[in-house]
């Protein structure tokens, strides 16, 4: 932390898989932003997340309509682009402060998962190393729910009110349909943690343990066919179809993904490209028992579902985006991430904090243990504690001609300083 006052322009950017809050966060910081003239000059968005950095490719935020900066909080995907992108050689950290220079950017703010939050903390630590004054906070966006310290994350009470939503749709489709010989299998998103799937557990009234979904798969309980294949079929002799929804990180005894082939490609961080999980179930239910199987797979539209988002969610990304403005300017904090702190008390209400970078970047948290059922197949009062204040309000939508309206940026480009920069 420095108390010393730092006047620069501003960049914000944004990587990684979108939410249907992500921009909400992105409003926040440049709502901020406008309030602190005696801190910042021009505020720069970067186009397709550390890609846009090395590119030289920014617009200038500060020239959007305030119609428009509102109309992201209720607007899915990244608005300014996004990207999967791994800094690897000593080339883009030196051209990363080489841009920052040259625009005399002295803030910047990454909205972003793990790999997001490492990335953002190399820059930190390089700008310490090289003398050049910056300030750098991380802000949390992910689905998975899966980033350390802080209670939970923007994106997150969003995608498991429209997973919650969309269960129950489904179960009353199943239940006119099923004869006590009908498995439906959800497949939703999650690669090391379960946290996705198991807001499916909000579709259920836990005083009606009949209801779907009757099971729930999740990667902190390790995959056995024959306990799943006896489930199914107690709950065929009870109900008249079985709804199961899975992560699509599901693993075995041995740790390995669930269905997924040494060839499956990777991405740039080198994450196994999952999906599939649930095609896996459908073929092993239908090798082994006498019954009709249907599987939907949910794919983006958990995190793009804008439409079904959470209020709260909204809430505390905008709020999220703000926090990091206040943090790094007045305050003069650098190296950190904010993080949302859950009070003690029993009516629900949050509060932002901060965590170094460090401290989080590439961790992964888990379900804990004691939260989901003994059987691993449901979540217990725990998790319903946990997760049911998080889906809570709906965000207004604006409509044109029966379909959602949603703000798109100007895009004013900033003009380039520096010669073209090869990526690859």
């Amino acid at each position: 932390m420095s108390d010393a006052k730092l006047e620069g322009n501003l960049l914000v950017a944004q990587s990684g898989g979108p939410t249907s809050v992500i921009n909400a966060s992105l409003a926040g910081v440049v709502r901020e932003a406008l309030n602190k003239e005696e801190y910042i000059g021009d505020i720069y968005g970067g186009l397709n997340g550390i890609l846009g950095v090395l590119k030289e490719e920014f617009v200038d935020m500060a020239l959007e309509y305030e119609e428009v900066i509102q109309g992201l909080r209720n607007t899915p995907g990244s608005a300014l682009g996004t990207c999967r992108f791994k800094l690897k050689k000593d080339e883009d950290y030196e051209r990363i402060l080489k841009v920052f220079e040259i625009h005399n950017i002295r803030y910047f703010f990454y909205i972003g998962g793990n790999d997001s939050q490492d990335s953002a903390d190399k820059i930190a630590k390089l700008a310490v190393d090289k003398g050049y004054k910056l300030r750098v906070i991380g802000i949390p966006k992910t689905v998975d729910n899966d980033l350390p310290v802080t209670d939970h994350c923007p994106g997150y009470g969003s995608v498991i009110k429209y997973i919650a939503t969309t269960i129950k749709e489904i179960a009353l489709d199943n239940q006119s349909m099923g004869q006590h010989d009908l498995v439906q299998i959800v497949e939703v998103m999650g690669r090391n943690a379960g946290w996705i799937a198991a807001g499916a557990a909000l579709a259920k009234n836990r005083e009606a343990p009949e209801e779907a979904p009757h099971l729930i798969c999740l990667p902190e309980s390790p995959f056995v066919l024959e306990k799943f294949l006896q489930r199914i079929q107690d709950v065929l002799k009870k109900q008249k179809y079985c709804m199961v929804v899975v992560g699509e990180g599901l693993v075995g005894l041995d740790g390995n993904y669930i269905g997924v082939q040494s060839t499956t490609a990777t991405d740039a961080f080198g994450h196994v490209q999952l999906g599939g999980i649930g095609d896996y179930l459908e073929k092993m239910v239908t090798q082994h028992l006498s019954v009709k199987v249907r599987t939907a797979k949910l794919g983006i539209a958990q995190r793009a579902a804008a439409h079904c988002s959470s209020q709260t969610d909204n809430d505390e990304a905008f709020l999220c985006g703000q926090a990091a403005v206040q943090a790094a300017t007045v305050h003069g904090e650098s190296g950190k991430m904010i993080t949302l702190q859950r009070s003690d008390s029993n009516v629900y209400s949050c509060k932002t904090g901060l965590i170094s970078l460090s401290e989080v970047a590439n961790g992964v948290k888990k379900i804990p243990e004691n939260w989901i059922e003994e059987e691993g197949f449901g979540l217990n009062y725990q998790f319903y504690k946990y997760a049911l204040p998080l889906i809570q309000g709906e965000v207004p939508m604006p409509y044109e001609n029966g379909t959602p309206a949603f703000a798109r940026l100007s895009a004013h480009r900033v003009g380039k300083k520096l010669e073209a920069y090869k990526t690859a």
